[in-house]
């Protein structure tokens, strides 16, 4: 049944029956009949459609066995309430032609709910193909961007010809990474003094290497990045850790999560001990103390990894290392885990094992605690009160809090002098004191 396309608002539906056989003719003209003056001139229904505001009446009619069935379809352009008077008065009409009849309203529709469902349909339909067209262009820039990259800067490194960097041949530094990808995706960003192992079987090139240069292992975030460490524990020297976010690989990574992961990258002994590997850490301290007697002393270089792209230096520059202990391999012992205890001071409040053991206690008591340059327990407040007493206490050093680590408490805490604030979660953070390190679990984990 085609509608008039000069409706504006609603469609008025209905129902006919009759008795008796009637034709298109006797139903229009049963609508304008019984309907006239029932509703005064304002709703009259031929002035309403001499005006427009009434589309053309169709009418769809079906006789069988004496009896005439049908549908009446009226477009409208009155507002909701006159449209709603106007279907209520067909029910009045009793009589079509020379039979008895019925007119019921099936419903009255709002014809502009149904354009936008069309349009917001099609607009999905749109958009969709506009992704899939985007996507594509995109994947093809980052694949020319990529064999740009291997084409001009990656190079075959040693006997085993191992993917790496362009700087590994003259840097003090250098990291270990996974496969070929890693190097390229690091490549990137500019960082460019890598070398893949290609596998668990670590290659003589990067054991000989690991014994001149300092070494970071760059691993990925799951089972395979553990298998290499310990693969690499076996034949080579590792100084430092560093790892991927859980269930995430470094060929995956983005700039950010890259620096961030370096930066907080951890010595062998302190990441051995963190991850309760006692049989690895033991047999780093016996193999460290043989080449002690042996009178074997490693090539001394900068603990930081090379970033040769000025952009990274300046990340590397522009907010605080995470201090590490310095500690030396020949003098690392294997201590047991102390208990946890409620009394906390005197505590080694640069183990992060120990700060995120507090955090998430912290957290459940919705507490903070202040700690002294020593580890001592200086002040306890609730998180709610923090911001208000922290100006109270005097020679506070470490902050460790069960709570949102905000941009207020950054400038409270950073003029009351504090140098370290852990935290479970986050703020809207626009600026930071670079002398301030700020770690958050959301962040860090």
């Amino acid at each position: 049944m085609n509608v008039d396309p000069n409706l504006t608002k609603y469609l008025i539906k209905a129902k006919i029956f009759t008795d008796g056989v009637v034709e298109k003719p006797d139903v229009v003209g049963a609508i304008f009949g019984q309907t006239e003056g029932l509703l005064g001139e304002e709703l009259d229904l031929r002035d309403l459609q001499k005006g427009g505001k009434i589309g053309r009446i169709e009418v769809e009619i079906d006789s069988k066995k004496g009896r005439t069935d049908g549908k009446v379809l009226i477009p409208s352009g009155l507002d909701q309430v006159e449209t709603s008077i106007l279907a209520a008065s067909l029910e009045t009409i009793d009589r079509i032609g020379p039979c008895k009849a019925k007119i019921e309203i099936e419903s009255v529709e709002d014809v502009r709910v149904q354009k936008r469902s069309k349009i917001t349909e099609r607009a999905e339909q749109i958009y969709k193909r506009m992704m899939e067209g985007g996507k594509n262009v995109s994947e093809s820039i980052v694949q020319s961007v990529r064999e740009q990259v291997e084409k001009g800067e990656i190079v075959s490194y040693g006997e085993e010809k191992l993917p790496a960097g362009p700087a590994i041949k003259d840097s003090d530094s250098i990291i270990v990474v996974e496969g070929r990808s890693d190097v390229l995706n690091l490549l990137k960003y500019g960082i460019k003094n890598t070398i893949a192992v290609q596998g668990t079987d670590i290659p003589k090139t990067v054991q000989n290497l690991s014994r001149e240069r300092t070494v970071t292992v760059f691993l990925d975030g799951d089972r395979g990045g553990d298998l290499i460490l310990k693969e690499m524990l076996q034949v080579a020297e590792i100084d430092f850790v560093a790892r991927a976010p859980p269930g995430t690989e470094v060929e995956e990574l983005t700039y950010k999560q890259i620096v961030k992961a370096l930066r907080y990258k951890t010595p062998i002994s302190q990441y051995l001990s963190m991850k309760g590997m006692a049989e690895e850490l033991k047999e780093l301290n016996e193999r460290n103390l043989a080449e002690k007697s042996a009178g074997f002393v490693k090539k001394q270089v900068k603990d930081v990894s090379e970033f040769t792209e000025e952009t990274i230096r300046e990340v590397e520059l522009s907010a605080p290392t995470k201090p590490m202990p310095q500690e030396s391999k020949q003098e690392v012992k294997l201590v047991e885990k102390p208990p946890e205890t409620k009394e906390t001071s005197g505590q080694d409040i640069n183990n992060p094992k120990f700060v995120e053991q507090r955090a998430v206690k912290l957290q459940k008591e919705k507490s903070s605690e202040i700690y002294s340059s020593t580890g001592e327990v200086l002040a306890t407040f609730p998180v709610a009160e923090l911001v208000e007493k922290l100006s109270t206490v005097s020679s506070g050093f470490t902050l460790i809090s069960g709570g949102v680590v905000s941009q207020r408490l950054i400038d409270i805490a950073y003029n009351a002098g504090i140098k370290n604030i852990y935290g479970v979660r986050r703020g809207n953070i626009t600026k930071k004191p670079a002398e301030l390190k700020v770690v958050t679990w959301d962040h860090h984990q």
